[in-house]
């Protein structure tokens, strides 16, 4: 499957020859809390500028004729509420509205020089061509991982299309990975003098394996801590079987059992994003890095244009300074036009944080990587979307903690708790949505978003982790990736083995 290469560009985005990362580019942190901040004092002074809201004294009541309360009805101006409604709509028709424009202008686009994986393109390229049924390369980047890695080959070795080769890319290993990938009968490829991490593992790996592959070989990638539902790779291949343009099928993720309250606040947070993608009927917003599946010539392309249409070094199918590649990746993809996305029926079970240090070093680096992604693309038709999401969040920042503390003020303020009943019904609107949107999840899901409050205090770590990540960027503050290392020892009894022949 042949595809245009890149054209040349003058100032690239890439690396230097001698491979020196850039500097983070501060301006995107600097623009989002411009910007963020900027929409959040124009609120205020719009709200303002009506005068006074109409109060009322509260008055005694009974509840359920058992105690008294005091309680007001007042509510803000009906002029007000609908502005808000109507802003909030006309926001999101507008992301909405402009996401579609570009997702199908670039479908149609015959540009191959800046679009070579546009499905116009590729189908034009494909016509008439077989390349033969579709075959699964399974990459394993492992790090250390001897406690999780027996549980991720043997979800891979279950499946009911279980993939054509598996091969554990073993990164700087000093436990047991190497030997329980070995005894397990699948390929072991030992990275040399890798010092980029995950990033660096692959593109070592992918060097070696990519000129192999036909075009219908397709290159799963799939973290080491990671255990796959039956089907994945039976529907990503009857995927890529039955549209020649898609380039990737990513998986949805939900949480692994256990680590108790800060499990259960992560495995929600898991199902409500799984369910937006199934609303988006699987348009794919990132890639996850858990498992996703890669048509050989997307990840080409992509190497073809590092350090020239897009960042990173020229023959590098990741970006090693990225910070989370596979988000970068996904944006990449976009850049070039490729098609992707998350079918409800690819799932995938994934590793949890289990302290709130450990989390905290995990998301700090999810935020951190995105900022930086957006900011080393710019603005672009495929970043708008993302663009968009990071001045969302950092709105929401803003009102979240707002509304926190006006709570605490009421609490510390008045001797006695006042109910105001329009508040009152936003809130079990809100708590209708929050228990909805977690119903897959089990009564534990369902208990724990009833509750309301604790969410909204997870949801500001979420939010303090978002305001610390646009600081350190904004100030140039060098990131870290901190690895988590797993404690628990290896199961190897029950891991069946699988003959494959070596690298």
């Amino acid at each position: 499957m042949p595809v245009p290469s890149s054209p040349k560009k003058p100032h690239g985005r890439g690396r230097s020859a001698s491979g020196t990362p850039p500097r983070p580019p501060r301006t995107a942190g600097l623009l989002i809390a411009g910007a963020t901040i900027a929409a959040a004092a124009a609120l205020w002074f719009a709200v303002s500028a009506v005068g006074p809201l109409p109060g009322e004294t509260p008055v005694n009541g009974l509840l359920f004729g058992l105690w008294n309360i005091l309680y007001a009805a007042d509510a803000p101006p009906v002029n007000i509420v609908l502005s808000a409604i109507f802003l909030a709509l006309f926001l999101a028709l507008g992301v909405a509205l402009l996401e579609q424009r570009i997702t199908n202008r670039t479908r149609r686009s015959t540009n191959g020089g800046s679009t070579p994986l546009a499905p116009k393109i590729i189908m034009e390229t494909t016509r008439g061509v077989y390349a033969g049924p579709v075959t699964i390369t399974v990459l394993v980047p492992a790090h250390n991982e001897q406690a999780s890695l027996p549980q991720t080959l043997a979800s891979l070795f279950e499946q009911s299309h279980p993939p054509e080769r598996v091969v554990v890319v073993a990164d700087n290993c000093t436990d047991s990975t190497v030997d329980i990938a070995r005894a397990a009968g699948v390929d072991v490829f030992e990275t040399v003098g890798n010092t980029h991490k995950k990033g660096g593992a692959l593109n070592q790996a992918l060097r070696k394996i990519l000129p192999g592959l036909g075009d219908n070989d397709v290159v799963m990638i799939m973290d080491a801590d990671t255990a796959l539902d039956d089907g994945f790779l039976a529907n990503a291949a009857r995927r890529m079987s039955e549209d020649r343009a898609l380039m990737a099928v990513g998986g949805l993720f939900y949480g692994e059992q256990g680590h108790g309250l800060l499990g259960q606040f992560q495995r929600n947070e898991y199902i409500r994003y799984a369910r937006e993608m199934r609303r988006r009927r699987g348009r794919v917003f990132v890639l996850t890095g858990t498992a996703s599946v890669f048509r050989p010539v997307a990840l080409r392309a992509i190497a073809e244009g590092r350090g020239d249409s897009l960042p990173g070094i020229h023959g590098d199918v990741y970006d090693t300074a990225s910070l989370t590649e596979d988000n970068e990746l996904t944006i990449a993809l976009k850049s070039l036009g490729g098609l992707m996305i998350s079918p409800q029926n690819c799932t995938v079970v994934t590793e949890l944080m289990p302290t709130w240090k450990t989390l905290w070093a995990q998301r700090l680096r999810w935020q951190r990587g995105a900022l930086e992604n957006i900011g080393a693309y710019g603005l672009t038709p495929q970043t708008m979307r993302y663009w968009a999401q990071q001045l969302g969040i950092g709105y929401g920042v803003i009102a979240l903690g707002t509304y926190l503390l006006l709570i605490l003020l009421m609490a510390l303020s008045l001797d006695d708790w006042v109910w105001f009943p329009f508040w009152l019904g936003l809130g079990l609107i809100f708590t209708i949505e929050r228990v909805a949107t977690v119903w897959k999840g089990g009564w534990k899901a369902r208990g724990l978003a009833l509750l309301v409050f604790p969410e909204l205090v997870f949801d500001m770590f979420l939010n303090i982790v978002y305001v610390k990540g646009v600081i350190d960027l904004s100030i140039g503050r060098k990131a870290d990736w901190k690895h988590l290392s797993h404690i628990s020892p290896p199961q190897t009894e029950h891991l069946p083995k699988k003959s494959s022949p070596g690298l």
